[in-house]
This record gives C-alpha cells, structure tokens and sequence, in this order.
C-alpha cells in the first residue's frame, strides 16, 4: 500500500475507517489543533470519554505534527494526565505543541479543552524520527 491507503485506514485521521475518529487538523500559531465531538461510542463511564479515547487524541495531535511536516515520527513515551472527565456529546479542542527538539528526539506537549475552556486533560510525549515521509 502506498501512504495514502495506509493512512486513510489510521484509527484516529483516516477517512476509509468506518470506526475511526476522523480528525482533521490544522497548524496555527505553532501548534497543532484538531476539533472533534465524542460520541456514546467512545465512553466509557456513562456520559465520559473512555481514557483510551483520550490518551488515542493526544498522541494523535503530537506525532501527526510531525508527520504533516513531512517526518516519519512515533511515540516513543506518552504521559497522559487526566484533569477532569471530558463528556460525551460536546466538542472537545485537542492541541499539541513542540517542547523541544534534540535531534531525532523531539519532546511535545499536548491538552484536551472543553468548550468551557478548561483542560480536561494533558499530554506529553518523547517522538523518534525514524525517516521522511515518502509519498
């Protein structure tokens, strides 16, 4: 498969999946956002989104950062820390944010807001660059 078909089936961006989140991104002032409205098919508590959602959202918002630059990137460590329970059925901001960079090894930091403005969670990863994106 080439990039396009493999990743239009990614569980978090790809259009082909029938189960996936389908997020859409775009990159403004230095970091990466992406909106998305959690179904009753991602809770996991009544009414909350399940924290397999949430930890999927923030690593997605960091290591496709880079992919969109046109890098090959994986999480190499992810830290979620949960604030607040984030609802279902209410449009939640992802955004994801460069750290620092040594090399291959780029450290980013990422947040769930709530319409409210408040975080319901935070991220942080260490992503390895493991080669350019070929297209």
């Amino acid at each position: 498969m080439n990039k396009v078909e493999t990743n239009e089936w990614c569980f978090a961006c790809g259009k082909l999946n029938p189960i996936g989140l389908k997020l859409e991104f775009l990159e403004q002032d230095n970091k990466y956002i992406a909106e998305f409205t959690p179904g009753a098919e991602h809770q996991g508590y009544d009414g909350v989104v399940h924290g397999g959602i949430i930890s999927t959202l923030l690593d997605e918002i960091m290591a496709r950062y880079y992919y969109a630059k046109g890098f090959h990137a994986v999480t190499a460590r992810l830290e979620v820390r949960f604030r607040k329970p984030t609802p279902v059925g209410r449009k939640i901001t992802v955004c994801g944010w460069v750290i620092k960079e040594r090399g291959k090894m780029i450290e980013m930091a990422a947040e769930i807001r709530l319409a409210d403005g408040s975080v319901s969670a935070e991220g942080k990863a260490t992503l390895m660059i493991v080669g350019e994106v070929k297209s």
